[in-house]
Formats: structure tokens, C-alpha cells, sequence
């Protein structure tokens, strides 16, 4: 079942991540998805969900308030735009910054594939701790929505981003070693398994990849990144092996 209510208050993204965590510990809520500009918060549940509940756990946080929409129901079995290339174009163009610098430096120096992949990888890292680091609770309260670590032991969320940032240091500086691939591919790995889970549950959730700036859903274009990442840390690792 799926129903939607109005949230006011909410200014940023970060506030949009917030309310998304808080809908999402309300007993039988399988997911919520938050709509900042339109101040709409889509809920995904087993039964349900009275207004009331939404406005009891944003009580705690006395600048959000919520109320049905304007017709007074809660749009039960709403229909959610459909999701296109747009609504990835952040994620897009880091990928191709990332890729002509990959090829020019690559170009630059001689180096053949192997280098390609190790610049990439290292601002890959670098680029996405960055974000992630803007908003670190933001990030940490998103990440445990959908990651298995991070939902068991929630003080992950906050240290993932240093292992993120580590990697691409290692990646930049010490480049594609035998310990820095198999931490790489082990990584981006174990965080897929929690991607796929959730994009198999049809669960309509924001995924951290970019911190909460931008309020990216989760698709299989996620299990392509995490994926692409661990490819590429083990076509650098095979001939180490």
C-alpha cells in the first residue's frame, strides 16, 4: 500500500534525508520516499498509515509538521513519475569528468588500461567521499536504510566515507596494489548485496551514493555503479594474483 502525505519545514536535503529515516521507523513502513520540492512524503507499507503517526515521529523535530493533502485523503496507491535520465544526470556527469580525465592522464603518460582504471577508481572515491562528507549524518541516516552493516551497527554509516576516502588516496598515490584492489572489490561488493536487496523489494528509498545533495533514487543504475567499481578492482587485481 502506498499513501502520501504533506511535510512542512523541510529546507534541504538534509532535512528531506531526516524525515525520510524518521517516516521509516514507523512500525510496518517498508520505505518512504521524500519529494523536497513538493513537500510530499510517499510511503510505502503493509497497512495503513494514519497521519497521526507521520505527525508523532516528526514531533520530536519541532520544525516538521504533517497533514493530508488538500482533497484530505492520503492518495492511497499513488503513481510515482517515472524515472529517466534526468533524475541521474548528477551521477552521469561525474562519470564522464571522470572518464576524460582517466583518458587524458592515461593519454599523458602512456599508461594503457590499468592506469585508465586506477585514475578513475581513485576519483571515484575521492569525488563521492567528498559529497558524502557535506552531510555526514545526512549520509549515515540514509546509508542504514538499506545497507546490512550499517542498518545492524549504525556507526558504519559514519565511517564509511573514510574508508571511501582512504581508497581513493591509496588509488591516486600508491595505485592498483594487490591490497588496495582486493579492499576495493570487497567493499563496493559487500555494499552492493544491500543495493540489490532493496531494488529486488521494489523499496523506494534514496541511495547515499551522493551523500544527500542530490536525491538520487534507488535503481539498478546503483547495482551498475557498485558493480562497475568491483569489476574493475578485479580486472586490475588479476594480474596481480
Amino acid at each position: 500500500m502506498i499513501s502520501s502525505f504533506l511535510v512542512t519545514g523541510m529546507t534541504c536535503s538534509g532535512c528531506a534525508a531526516k524525515v525520510q529515516w524518521v517516516v521509516q521507523s514507523i512500525a510496518e513502513v517498508d520505505s518512504a520516499e521524500v519529494l523536497l520540492e513538493d513537500g510530499l512524503v510517499h510511503v510505502q507499507s503493509s497497512r495503513e498509515i494514519q497521519v497521526e503517526e507521520i505527525a508523532a515521529a516528526l514531533a520530536p523535530h519541532q520544525k516538521y509538521t504533517a497533514r493530508l493533502p488538500e482533497d484530505g485523503t492520503a492518495m492511497k496507491d499513488v503513481t510515482r513519475p517515472t524515472k529517466s535520465a534526468a533524475t541521474y544526470w548528477p551521477l552521469i556527469l561525474i562519470g564522464l569528468f571522470l572518464s576524460a580525465l582517466s583518458t587524458g592522464i592515461s593519454w599523458q603518460y602512456g599508461g594503457g588500461m590499468t592506469t585508465w582504471m586506477e585514475v578513475f577508481m581513485g576519483g571515484f572515491f575521492l569525488v563521492f567521499s567528498f559529497f558524502k562528507f557535506l552531510d555526514i549524518k545526512g549520509f549515515a541516516r540514509s546509508y542504514k536504510s538499506y545497507d546490512l552493516l550499517a542498518s545492524a551497527v549504525p556507526s558504519y554509516g559514519y565511517v564509511y566515507p573514510f574508508f571511501e576516502l582512504a581508497l581513493g588516496f591509496a588509488w591516486v598515490f600508491v595505485g592498483g596494489t594487490f591490497w588496495v584492489a582486493l579492499s576495493t572489490a570487497g567493499l563496493m561488493g559487500f555494499s552492493a548485496i544491500g543495493v540489490i536487496r532493496a531494488v529486488a523489494r521494489k523499496t523506494d528509498i534514496q541511495c547515499a551514493c551522493l551523500g544527500t545533495v542530490f536525491n538520487l533514487p534507488m535503481s539498478t543504475v546503483t547495482i551498475v555503479e557498485d558493480v562497475l567499481m568491483v569489476g574493475m578492482a578485479l580486472a586490475v587485481l588479476t594480474p596481480l594474483s
